[in-house]
């Protein structure tokens, strides 16, 4: 299953950047996170491993992240894996012009675990990109409001 999502944000891209590669930051835009610990690498950075816990509902959703790609504005990819599935994700900025950014999500879903994941997968994939759609949202709304 792959996506894409795009969101234009209101600020200079070096302003986007700066926000968007800090981990702090993450509780203000992504619903349900709960925390983030280095796991290998070098933090931030190719090859870095991280660990996410956010909170679903009533039960915490553990997710690994390992960076691929590190060469922003231009492009962050990762993958991330989760008891229940596997996605890659590239993350793009483009300057549109001197105070406006886009921000584009291209997410592709590779393996799903288990009858539920599968189940769902088939028959809401919206609700994947809803759920993107509404972080790349989020974000904006955050940036814009620093």
């Amino acid at each position: 299953m792959k996506f894409t999502c795009s969101v234009e944000i209101n600020l200079p891209i070096d302003k986007v950047i700066t926000l968007y590669d800090n981990t702090d930051n993450l509780k203000y835009w992504q619903d349900g996170f709960v925390s983030y610990k280095h796991i290998s690498g070098i933090p931030g950075e190719k090859d870095a491993q991280s660990e996410f816990i956010y909170k679903i509902g009533k039960r915490d959703m553990v997710l690994i992240e390992t960076i691929l790609v590190k060469d922003l504005p231009r492009e962050f990819t990762g993958i991330y894996s989760t008891r229940e599935m596997v996605n890659r994700m590239t993350n793009k900025f483009t300057s549109i012009n001197e105070s406006t950014t886009e921000y584009k999500a291209e997410l592709e879903y590779t393996e799903f675990n288990g009858f539920i994941p599968k189940l769902m997968a088939k028959l809401l994939p919206g609700m994947f990109k809803k759920q993107t759609q509404k972080w790349l949202n989020q974000f904006k709304a955050f940036a814009e409001a620093q």
